[in-house]
């Protein structure tokens, strides 16, 4: 999941919203080999995401090529950029992943229905320690990897341990690595 994040900071403009990094993120993992993906209207629903405004930014970053919707059946688009091909795990492990992401950054559970805080929730959890709970990252690479145009990680993360979904963090002012902790119930 983390090398599917840092990719798509990479490969996409910086200003690209959180509502385009959280389908990106599912077209990237549930893509097949011939590099298409099918999202049905249900994964787009669980997603609370303007979809429609989300394809025409991933279009025009041209990420992607949409053959068909969004609309009431789903949507299928086809992926530009062929070094996804390359992106580990094998295809059984990114469904998973993506499944995985999906029930994570859901209002429910991240505790938010803002799309960018979601996108920071899964950031965090997908880059913690299973058994401690804690993780660790550069502040500059949450920045990029989350869409924060705005430089507002402090604020992000006091919105995370407001929600729940931290239950502490720290900025190293030596090192400029955040560490956290995992609230309980996501650890």
């Amino acid at each position: 999941m983390s090398e599917i994040l840092s990719y798509l900071a990479v490969v996409l403009p910086a200003d690209v919203s959180a509502d385009a990094k959280l389908l990106a993120l599912q077209c990237a993992l549930r893509m097949n080999t011939h590099m298409r993906v099918t999202l049905s209207a249900g994964i787009l629903r669980s997603l609370r995401i303007n979809a429609v405004a989300a394809c025409h930014e991933l279009e025009q970053a041209r990420w992607l090529s949409t053959v068909d919707g969004p609309g009431a059946a789903g949507f299928a688009a086809d992926l530009r950029d062929t070094t996804l091909l390359a992106q580990s795990p094998a295809r059984p492990g990114r469904r998973r992943a993506a499944d995985w992401a999906l029930r994570s950054g859901c209002p429910a559970s991240a505790g938010t229905a803002e799309p960018l805080l979601r996108l920071q929730a899964i950031y965090v959890m997908a880059h913690s320690d299973p058994s401690s709970q804690e993780g660790v990252s550069e502040c500059d690479r949450i920045i990029r990897d989350c869409a924060m145009v705005d430089h507002g990680l402090r604020g992000a993360l006091n919105r995370l341990t407001a929600t729940g979904i931290l239950a502490e963090w720290q900025i190293w002012p030596v090192s400029g690595d955040v560490s956290w902790t995992l609230a309980p119930r996501h650890g």
